[in-house]
C-alpha cells in the first residue's frame, strides 16, 4: 500500500484541481462551465498540484534526502515553470495572432478563405502565477492530509 502513495495523491491531487476550476470559476462569474473540468489554464492549476503532491508524497515516504526526492522537485519545477510561462505566453500570442486576423479583415476587408484561418484555438493554455500558487498549496497540502492514511 505505502508503494501507491505518491500515486494516488498525484492523481488526486489533480482530480480534484480540475473539478474545482468550474467551482471556482461560477464563484468569479456567476456562469458555470461543466467544460472546465478537462479545461487547461484556470484557477487552480492541476499542472502544478499534481507534480507538488507528487514531489511532497515521494518526499514524505522516501525522505527529502533522497535521489528520487531531487528528481522529482526537479521535474515539478519544469513543469510548473512551463505552466506559468511558456504555456501562458502561448495562450497570449494565439490571442495576439487571431486578433490581427480580425483587425486586418476588418480594416482592409480582407477574406482569409485559407481554412488554417478558421481553425479554432484554445486561447487559455497556460496559468497566471495565482493560478500556479493555488496549485502549489493544494499539492502540497493534500499528501500530508493523506500520509496518516498509508503509513499509520
Amino acid at each position: 500500500m505505502h508503494s501507491i502513495y505518491p500515486l494516488v495523491v498525484s492523481l488526486l491531487a489533480n482530480v480534484i484541481a480540475q473539478v474545482l476550476k468550474p467551482i471556482v470559476l461560477y464563484m468569479r462569474t456567476q456562469k458555470f462551465d461543466v467544460h472546465q473540468c478537462i479545461a487547461s489554464g484556470g484557477f487552480p492549476s492541476s499542472h502544478s498540484s499534481t507534480v507538488t503532491a507528487l514531489s511532497i508524497s515521494i518526499g514524505l515516504s522516501e525522505g527529502f534526502d533522497s535521489a528520487l526526492f531531487a528528481i522529482t522537485c526537479v521535474f515539478s519545477f519544469i513543469v510548473v515553470y512551463d505552466a506559468a510561462n511558456v504555456r501562458y505566453y502561448a495562450g497570449k500570442n494565439i490571442q495576439l495572432t487571431k486578433q490581427l486576423i480580425s483587425d486586418l479583415e476588418e480594416m482592409k476587408g480582407l477574406k482569409f478563405s485559407d481554412p488554417i484561418y478558421q481553425e479554432r484555438l484554445k486561447s487559455v493554455l497556460g496559468h497566471k502565477y495565482v493560478e500556479v500558487i493555488g496549485g502549489i498549496v493544494l499539492g502540497a497540502i493534500l499528501p500530508l492530509l493523506l500520509y496518516p492514511l498509508f503509513y499509520s
